[in-house]
């Protein structure tokens, strides 16, 4: 069944179920490319930015009270998620996203004239252009709602995400502060470290990973909206963009202001692409961390095997008993995946010219999915592995003693060539440093006990 709707190019048959109209109809029938649609975190950020248009323009007299109501009342059942699946478009369309707008714009209007008249028209008595899309463009709207959703979804999921996992790190650590390792360099044995000190470089990573991407905040409030079709604000009023950032604010508990500057807010997304790159970090942080955790891991009887993770899941299809560090190995491809979307991000922020940018629709759903990936890897890495890793304690105790690396705290007191030669025949004949030092007579049992105590050598007095 399908109703027909009309626009400037002519009539198109629309589904009788659809909210949508014609210029949806359209981009849906001219971009069926990859499936893939826009996330329904920035649908629901575009919904409120239409709530804040519409209240500012009732707020000014430009529509009549009748129609504000019935288009508030479907701008609300948007954000409550009654419409998700009227949202259909591939995020491979226009590059200004005009016909996302379109989409949004098409569902208010039907949904308010089904609720003033009782049928599913586009266009009378509300129409999408005239009155949902009063005072904006797609080329304001869509790069507004683009930073309100990156700072909502940033802030209120990422950040906490990133907070769990720092405060479990560093709980971690407090519980194996006294558990003396060997440290590596270059993958080889080197002095000894705590694992408390070894997992506050993981925490202080992830904190500064944290304080990173809130230095963005400051630039990614700023919101095109007022700027309309090329920044100069043509068909809107002087105050319209400071306005509808001050209601945004009050609707989602944010700081937004109007763009310091419109025509840079339209033509670039440098605050996204600044933000991709704090993600990015966080990302190659989280690649650094569990590869350490993998190796620290590995084994059980081959590898370094200083820790064992919580069995999740068996870990081959032939071979028995074995178990595989699944969380680290997922987080690890998330890591992965987001400095790829940073990539793709990059190359969409420079694909402008002049007064627009022409690719935001594939920078929205990537910089979407690394903000949701990011938040569930980090609440993952800390609840699944984190928090239950055991240390080997006996294991990790035996082979520092032995590791004969512990020999660089002789070079002040025998100098680095009879240390040298006190590592080779420890090495040798597999014994430790300690007595080797001892039995070469480079220094007594009672002044070694005091050189090689462990505690000392991972704080120098």
């Amino acid at each position: 069944m399908y109703r027909i709707e009309k626009d400037t190019i002519g009539e198109v048959k629309v589904p009788e179920s659809a909210y949508w109209g014609a210029q949806t109809q359209r981009a849906l029938e001219n971009f069926q490319i990859s499936n893939i649609k826009m996330p329904i975190s920035f649908i629901r950020a575009l919904a409120y930015v239409k709530l804040g248009c519409l209240e500012v323009n009732y707020e000014l007299g430009k529509i009549e009270k009748e129609y504000y109501d019935a288009i508030k009342k479907a701008i609300n059942e948007i954000i409550e998620g009654k419409f998700d699946d009227q949202f259909p478009l591939d995020i491979f369309q226009t590059g200004s996203a005009t016909s996302t707008n379109m989409n949004i714009n098409e569902v208010i209007s039907t949904r308010a004239n089904e609720i003033l008249t009782g049928k599913r028209n586009t266009k009378s008595p509300i129409h999408p252009n005239d009155h949902v899309n009063m005072g904006q463009s797609s080329n304001d709207v869509i790069p507004t709602a683009m930073n309100v959703s990156t700072y909502y979804e940033t802030k209120y999921k990422l950040i906490p995400a990133i907070e769990e996992l720092y405060n479990s790190i560093v709980e971690k650590a407090g519980t194996l502060k006294d558990i003396i390792k060997t440290g590596r360099t270059h993958l080889m044995d080197a002095m000894p470290i705590s694992f408390e000190q070894e997992m506050s470089g993981w925490a202080t990573q992830i904190l500064y990973a944290k304080h990173r991407i809130e230095g963005t905040f400051v630039r990614l409030r700023e919101l095109a909206i007022g700027g309309t079709a090329v920044g100069t604000g043509i068909n809107t009023h002087p105050n319209f963009g400071k306005k509808v950032a001050e209601k945004l604010s009050k609707y989602l508990n944010l700081d937004f202001i109007e763009a310091n500057n419109h025509f840079e807010a339209q033509s670039s997304r440098d605050a996204i692409l600044e933000l991709s790159g704090a993600l990015k970090v966080l990302a190659s942080s989280l690649i650094k961390i569990t590869n350490d955790i993998r190796l620290m891991n590995s084994g059980p009887i081959a590898g370094f095997g200083e820790i064992s993770l919580s069995e999740l899941q068996p870990g081959s299809s032939i071979m028995p008993g074995k178990v595989n560090p699944v969380v680290p190995e997922a987080v690890r491809m998330v890591g992965i995946q987001v400095i790829a979307n940073d990539l793709a991000i990059s190359i969409c922020n420079s694909s402008g010219e002049f007064q627009l940018n022409v690719a935001l629709p594939v920078m929205i759903y990537n910089i979407l999915y690394s903000i949701e990936i990011l938040s569930r890897a980090c609440i993952l890495l800390s609840e699944k592995c984190i928090r239950d890793f055991v240390v080997n304690k006996e294991h990790i105790e035996e082979l520092v003693y032995r590791n004969p690396i512990i020999a660089t705290v002789l070079n002040p007191i025998i100098g680095y060539d009879k240390a040298a030669e006190v590592v080779k025949r420890a090495l040798k004949e597999k014994r430790s440093v300690k007595d080797i030092a001892i039995e070469m007579g480079y220094i007594s049992k009672e002044e070694a006990d005091k050189i090689f105590d462990l505690k000392k050598l991972i704080k120098p007095e």
